[in-house]
């Protein structure tokens, strides 16, 4: 194989590996998660990707006396959420990865 033939090659891979990539981060918008805090009291919906798509606050929590609890109930929601966004996130990554044939804890630029 001619340098030129190896140049082709190496851009066709990095084509495919960017094809891949684009695939792999739509997957990621369409995955769903939910957090959850105060035993279920507060709950939010959100993508792999962190995009938060609801949040739901049972009527018990709405007492104005009860505001600062509800605002720190929502904030462990939403990082309960990211946590398993990003569990989620990684566990797609590590199949693209795979699929690819890098070895274990490659860390391709964009993929981390």
């Amino acid at each position: 194989m001619d340098m030129e033939q190896m140049m082709k090659a190496a851009q066709e891979a990095a084509a495919n590996i960017q094809k891949q990539m684009g695939e792999a981060q739509a997957k990621l918008d369409a995955v769903e998660v939910e957090g959850t805090a105060g035993g279920g009291l507060v709950k939010i919906r959100c993508t792999a990707k962190g995009r938060i798509l609801g949040v739901a606050i049972d009527d018990s929590l709405m007492e104005p006396s009860e505001k600062q609890m509800l605002e720190d109930l929502v904030t462990a929601a939403f990082n309960d959420a990211r946590t398993k966004a990003d569990q989620a996130a990684n566990a797609e990554m590590q199949k693209v990865q795979q699929g690819m044939g890098l070895p274990p804890g490659f860390n391709f630029p964009g993929m981390g």
